[in-house]
């Protein structure tokens, strides 16, 4: 199998949705689920394949349900992610895993770790999202978040009027003019790293795949992350370690802080300075190193 295959294989799932994933790395390495952010696709592991290949990690990247190669589910939770993501690492062959989720995929790593426990060896959340639901870690976002979360929460009509018929396909066409609003106000860190011709390239790539089938699985996420996930923090045992840029404008670290109080054995790394691409992208090689030898705490 080349590399090209490598970033379009499917898998029919019970229910008979189709399940897209791509693998990146070292393919002989330490099996790692990448729970991509929002909206993005499996095609965003790229960004951290030559950093796992030097780790020895085999990143195993699924597109969520809407997304790229996988279908669409109907009422979903963020719960249900993690039977997915079961029967994807039983069709690979893997009995036990690590998991890295980077933010929006944050929630769904968090819920791999709660529903599979006999599964998941260890879990790191990158400039993850928190708890949106009866906390208020909506009000640290920026305005445009603050609306669009607000909206589906509240007002499922306003958020298919402007995501779903407007800003999501003006995306879908532009994803370089939505790089290029996401460097307003950002620290200088996420000006830098998204200058970068093969940073654009591959974020670019992740989005126009990830809104390819259409804005329900975008829309629908939106509105998942508004409410209750669906799973307990509570059943976490095994090791679990944040990694948050202070800079980071797109997901506070307010957000990073507020969900590691859940877990009193937790390592938590921020940065100065640091934001929400430049993290992720530039220290992916500490990111995957450390989350390795977490395994062995």
């Amino acid at each position: 199998m080349n590399s090209t295959e490598r970033l379009t294989q499917t898998l029919t799932l019970k229910d008979g949705r189709k399940l897209g994933f791509a693998e990146v790395g070292d393919f002989s390495g330490t099996p790692v689920v990448y729970c991509h952010g929002f909206p993005a696709s499996r095609l965003e592991s790229v960004l951290i394949a030559q950093a796992a290949e030097r780790q020895q990690a085999r990143i195993i990247a699924p597109d969520r349900p809407g997304y790229g190669l996988s279908d669409w589910k109907s009422e979903r939770t963020i719960a249900d992610w993690a039977d997915d993501v079961a029967q994807l690492a039983d069709h690979l062959g893997i009995e036990r895993f690590s998991v890295l989720g980077t933010s929006g995929g944050g929630p769904y790593g968090l819920a791999l770790a709660a529903q599979l426990p006999d599964r998941v060896k260890a879990v790191g959340i990158v400039c993850g999202l928190g708890q949106l639901h009866g906390t208020e870690a909506m009000q640290a976002m920026r305005w445009p978040a603050r609306f669009g979360f607000g909206a589906a929460r509240k007002a499922h009509w306003l958020l298919h009027l402007i995501y779903g018929n407007v800003l999501g396909p003006l995306i879908y066409r532009e994803p370089e003019t939505a790089l290029s609003l996401l460097t307003v106000g950002s620290p200088a860190s996420d000006r830098t790293t998204l200058r970068r011709p093969e940073v654009r390239s591959a974020l670019c790539a992740s989005v126009r795949e990830a809104l390819r089938p259409g804005t329900k699985g975008a829309l629908q996420e939106m509105v998942l992350y508004a409410h209750d996930w669906g799973f307990d923090l509570a059943r976490i045992r095994m090791p679990i370690t944040f990694w948050h840029g202070e800079a980071d404008v797109t997901v506070p670290l307010s957000h990073t802080l507020a969900l590691a109080e859940s877990f009193p054995q937790a390592k938590v790394h921020t940065f100065p300075g640091e934001g929400h691409f430049s993290l992720p992208i530039d220290r992916a090689d500490e990111i995957i190193e450390t989350l390795i030898e977490s395994i062995k705490r």
